[in-house]
């Protein structure tokens, strides 16, 4: 059995540009350059640089946004449709999870939206996940951590606001399925989106 804690050198010839932009960014940063050269070697656990490209570890093609752009992309659409966009991405979470062998390990897709830039991975002292309202609207955001939990695709569920207003049963059904809580005025929290404490061996 390997050591988790083991670690090997790895020594790699870089150009002198390269080097110099290295040696700028660590200073910009205010770290060693084998940490700034570890942190990017690191990012291989999540994404795919080639030459002319970045994709995901389902090949998938990546391009670079801000996170203000996205949400502006988003919170023009309908809520039908916020959600069906939040559905895509918890699928596409998913996608990468079964290939890696992690589709029930929620840390792991946790990890993976955190290194991906969709939200910074925060998980309270009563082990609510939040998720930054800086993601995306509320119906988007809602969909896609539930998905990105109940990956089950047979499920499905129309818990729009309007919808709602005229039907008290869909309300209560919303309440107990999907249970928003208040943790944070900055994060959106479910009770569904609650990681189980670990047993003690």
């Amino acid at each position: 059995m390997s050591d988790k804690n083991s670690t090997n050198v790895i020594t790699v010839r870089v150009d002198e540009e390269l080097d110099q932009n290295i040696e700028k960014m660590r200073s910009k940063l205010g770290m060693s350059k084998a940490d700034f050269i570890r942190k990017y070697l690191n990012m291989s656990k999540y994404l795919v640089i080639q030459n002319n490209a970045i994709k995901s570890l389902n090949n998938r093609d990546f391009i670079i946004l801000k996170r203000s752009t996205f949400r502006k992309l988003v919170e023009p659409l309908n809520e039908a449709k916020q959600m069906e966009l939040g559905n895509k991405l918890a699928r596409f979470i998913n996608d990468i999870a079964r290939l890696e062998g992690q589709i029930d390990n929620i840390e792991y897709k946790l990890d993976l939206c955190e290194h991906l830039g969709l939200f910074p991975k925060f998980v309270d002292k009563e082990n609510y996940i939040l998720i930054s309202k800086k993601l995306g609207p509320k119906k988007f955001v809602e969909i896609f951590i539930f998905k990105l939990i109940n990956y089950d695709p047979k499920y499905t569920y129309d818990f729009t606001e309007e919808e709602m207003k005229s039907s008290k049963s869909l309300r209560a059904q919303y309440k107990k399925e999907i249970g928003p809580v208040d943790r944070s005025s900055s994060h959106y929290s479910y009770e569904f989106a609650k990681i189980p404490e670990m047993e003690e061996e």
